[in-house]
C-alpha cells in the first residue's frame, strides 16, 4: 500500500525522472527513488547524493537486512544527465566480514570523486571506522577502500565543504556508548582538514556539549568564521528539552566552540546546513521534538543572526529522515531524505523562491 502522505495535490508533480531542466521558480518536486521492491535488502538508510562534472546525477545509499545486520554495503546509482531512470543500484563499498554503514559521496572541485563510508567492528556504532574510496573517472570505477580514521567510534554523515583557503574540511563524529538506543553524553562533532597540495588529512578541535551532540552539518561565513549544527546526543524518548547543537570557529575550523542548543527542535535525528551562492544560509531538519516528521526548511538572509522563513517539504504520519543535500550549477537545490521506516529513498528538488514563497500545497500538506 503507498504511503497515503505520497499523494499530492494537483498542483504537486511528482517527478518519474530526476532530469529537473523543466523546474519552473518557486516549485517543489519530488521523487521515489528506491523502495523495499528493489533487491538491495529493504533497510536503505542513509542517503546521499552529487553532481558529477558531467552533468550526472550519483546517488549512494547504505542497504541491507537491517541497521545492524551483518551482510551489508554502500550502494550507486547515477541519474545520467537527460536520462529518465536511476540505474539499477550497485554495490560500490563492503567488507566480508563486517558491517557497513553511512555512505557520502562527493565530486571535489578537481575531479575527484570521494566515497567516505564506516565500517563497524562490533555490535554497535561506536565500534566504527571510517574508511574511503576515490573514483578518477566519474564513479565509474573506485580504487581500492584505504582507511581514514583508525579511532574506534569515529564516523562520517556529512559532505566536506570547500574552504575559502582551499582546504576541504568533512564533518565527521566520534560516538560514545555501547547501548544502540542512546548517544553517549561525550560524544563530539569534529572534522577532518584535508589539505589537497600535501593530500593530507589532519583533525580538528571537538564540539563538546552537555549531552554530546554528533553529525555536524557546516558553513563558512567568511574567511576565519564558520558555524556548525549537530544532532543532539541523548535517546530517543519524547522531550521538552532537546534541540539542534550549534557551535562556532573562528579560526578556520581548526577549534570550536563549546555546543548550545539552538533555537531548533530536534528529536535526535540528522540535520543539513548549506551556504547558498546568493550568500543565504539554508537549514533542513524535523521540526519536532519527538518524531521525524515534518521535514522542514529554514531561510537565514543575515548570516545565521535570524531565521525568518520556514517551509515544510514533507509532513504527516511518516518518518523523512537523514536529509542531505547541495545546490547545483544550475542554483536549484537537491535533497535527498528516506523514509517509510528506513527503507525508501526519496529526492526532492527546489529553489529558494519556493522556500520564500511557495504555497503550502507545494509542500505536500
Amino acid at each position: 500500500m503507498k504511503d497515503p502522505t505520497i499523494m499530492f495535490l494537483s498542483s504537486i508533480v511528482v517527478l518519474i525522472t530526476a532530469a529537473c531542466h523543466c523546474l519552473e521558480a518557486g516549485e517543489l518536486r519530488l521523487e521515489r527513488v528506491f523502495g523495499p521492491e528493489v533487491p538491495t535488502g529493504r533497510y536503505k538508510h542513509p542517503a546521499c547524493m552529487t553532481e558529477l562534472a558531467n552533468g550526472d546525477l550519483y546517488l549512494v545509499y547504505y542497504g541491507g537486512q537491517g541497521e545492524y545486520a551483518t551482510d551489508t554495503a554502500v550502494f550507486g546509482s547515477r541519474l545520467r544527465k537527460g536520462a529518465a531512470r536511476w540505474t539499477a543500484p550497485q554495490p560500490i563499498a563492503r567488507d566480508p566480514f563486517r558491517s557497513v554503514g553511512n555512505g557520502v559521496v562527493w565530486e571535489a572541485p578537481d575531479g575527484l570523486v570521494w566515497l567516505f563510508y564506516v565500517v563497524r567492528y562490533g555490535e554497535t556504532w561506536s565500534t566504527s571506522r571510517i574508511q574511503f574510496k576515490v573514483s578518477r573517472d566519474s564513479a565509474q570505477t573506485w580504487s581500492d577502500a584505504s582507511v581514514l580514521s583508525l579511532d574506534e567510534g569515529d564516523m562520517v554523515r556529512g559532505r566536506p565543504i570547500v574552504l575559502h583557503d582551499g582546504a576541504y574540511l568533512l564533518p565527521i563524529y566520534h560516538e560514545t556508548g555501547h547501548d544502540p538506543e542512546r548517544v553517549g553524553p561525550d560524544s563530539t562533532s569534529l572534522f577532518l582538514r584535508f589539505d589537497p597540495a600535501r593530500r593530507t588529512w589532519t583533525k580538528t578541535g571537538a564540539i563538546r556539549s552537555p549531552r554530546g551532540n554528533i553529525q555536524p552539518a557546516v558553513v563558512q561565513l567568511n574567511d576565519h568564521d564558520l558555524v556548525a549544527y549537530c544532532r543532539r546526543g541523548g535517546d530517543y524518548d519524547p522531550r521538552t528539552v532537546g534541540h539542534i547543537v550549534r557551535a562556532e570557529s573562528h579560526d578556520g575550523g581548526r577549534t570550536w566552540s563549546e555546543g548550545k542548543d539552538a533555537p531548533f527542535p530536534n528529536p535526535n535525528a540528522a540535520v543539513e546546513f548549506l551556504k547558498l551562492r546568493s550568500g543565504r544560509l539554508l537549514l533542513i531538519f524535523n521540526d519536532s521534538m519527538s518524531r521525524r516528521t515534518p521535514l522542514t526548511a529554514a531561510l537565514s538572509f543575515d548570516q545565521d543572526r535570524t531565521w525568518p522563513v520556514r517551509r515544510n517539504i514533507r509532513e504527516g504520519d511518516n518518518d523523512f529522515a537523514y536529509p542531505s543535500a547541495f545546490q547545483a550549477h544550475d542554483g536549484r537545490i537537491h535533497l535527498v531524505f528516506t523514509s517509510d521506516r528506513r527503507s525508501v529513498v526519496n529526492h526532492a528538488i527546489f529553489d529558494e523562491d519556493w522556500v520564500i514563497h511557495g504555497s503550502s500545497n507545494s509542500a505536500g500538506r
